[in-house]
């Protein structure tokens, strides 16, 4: 489920598990990010057995975070944007059995993924 380039990126700097905070003022979603990055089990779990998960992985979105502040909104990239594509917040609360509005259940939490690096808490 994980695309590659994903698996070798978090092996290359032992990323799962890391903690990522990204502040308000570089968010894109202007919210501010505080996310693990999750194994590959939890993350075919999210994929398979929760929501929003369930419903979007048919979009191309995988989820790789969970939410470390209480809203519940996993972290996810798209298959479809390719290695170093965009970081995206989907709001569980904005996805349903019938589906979702993008515009409504979808923020981009970061351009290229990768710029997470600049952001792991010690």
């Amino acid at each position: 489920m994980l695309p590659k380039y994903w698996i070798d990126f978090i092996k290359k700097y032992n990323l799962i598990g890391s903690y990522i905070e990204i502040p308000e003022e570089i968010d894109l979603s202007e919210l501010g990010t505080e996310m693990e990055i999750m194994t590959e089990k939890m993350c075919l779990e999210e994929a398979e057995d929760a929501y929003p998960g369930l419903i979007v992985i048919k979009d191309g979105y995988v989820p790789i975070g969970s939410c470390q502040i209480g809203s519940g909104d996993p972290y996810f990239i798209n298959k479809n944007d390719g290695e170093n594509g965009p970081l995206y917040r989907i709001y569980h609360d904005s996805v349903f059995e019938d589906g979702y509005n993008k515009d409504e259940a979808i923020d981009k939490v970061l351009d290229n993924y990768s710029k997470i690096l600049n952001y792991i808490q010690a």
